[in-house]
């Protein structure tokens, strides 16, 4: 099993409140900080906009105070029911990827379906490469790497001699080495009986970890997580000494 380690590039994590609109801090939900808020225009006509309107408008203006509340959010001593409902339309809308120009957070999934999807997620170097197939709408090119991905042998024979460039560069973009970009990095692949402690000590030796997140494949016996650095260059160096190194373990 070799140890795998992935450039992962890390946002500012903001309360949605400070982009969306301009919040003014008022009272406070339990220990939440709450903001006074006016919502943005939105395009009713829009059926996207439509549909989550026709979701929140049998709510009560309790029900609709407790949702806006949870997410930290309440309206200014002005608004009257409507004006919540319509703010409570944006933030379902903005939570869910769903306004214009926006697209939903992708989360990780704890297991794979197949091996394409994994590097999809594992391999930035290949998934920007799919991506810039995808964007081209090369269908047949996409069905390929997916197919060859999942099984090189069946996609040699299938497609080594019409695609045979393609396959050169898919096989380039799945070794390359990922770049350090931030601080953080994730890894996969050191061996289950090394503990979180023993992990983070081998990290450590290239330099100071400010945060450490550890736990076990469920699939294999190793280890999975992230470690973010003092900096970007003792994350490069983490990639440099560790990234395809073979533990041994098959």
């Amino acid at each position: 099993m070799m140890v795998r380690f992935f450039s992962v590039a890390l946002s500012l994590v903001l309360p949605f409140t400070a982009v969306a609109w301009a919040p003014v801090p008022t009272a406070k939900f339990g220990s939440r900080a709450m903001y006074t808020v006016r919502p943005m225009a939105l395009d009713y006509n829009d059926p996207i906009v439509a549909e989550e309107f026709i979701n929140v408008q049998p709510m009560s203006w309790d029900d609709v105070e407790e949702e806006l509340q949870q997410a930290g959010v309440r309206g200014s001593a002005d608004m009257n029911e409507m004006d919540l409902k319509l703010m409570l339309v944006e933030l379902r809308m903005r939570l869910n990827g769903k306004m214009p120009n926006s697209t939903p957070k992708k989360t990780k999934p704890t297991k794979f379906g197949s091996k394409f999807e994994e590097v999809l997620w594992t391999k930035p170097v290949f998934a920007e490469f799919y991506e810039g197939i995808k964007e081209k709408g090369d269908h047949n090119s996409m069905n390929v790497v997916a197919e060859y991905v999942n099984d090189p042998e069946i996609g040699t024979q299938r497609y080594g001699k019409d695609y045979k460039r393609l396959l050169r560069e898919v096989e380039e973009a799945l070794n390359a080495k990922p770049t350090a970009k931030t601080p953080t990095v994730t890894f996969k692949g050191f061996p289950a009986n090394m503990g979180e402690a023993g992990c983070k000590i081998t990290l450590e030796a290239l330099g100071t970890i400010v945060e450490f997140e550890c736990s076990e494949c469920d699939d294999f016996p190793i280890l999975m997580g992230k470690a973010t650095f003092e900096d970007i260059e003792t994350a490069k160096k983490a990639i440099e000494q560790y990234d395809g190194m073979d533990m041994g373990l098959g």
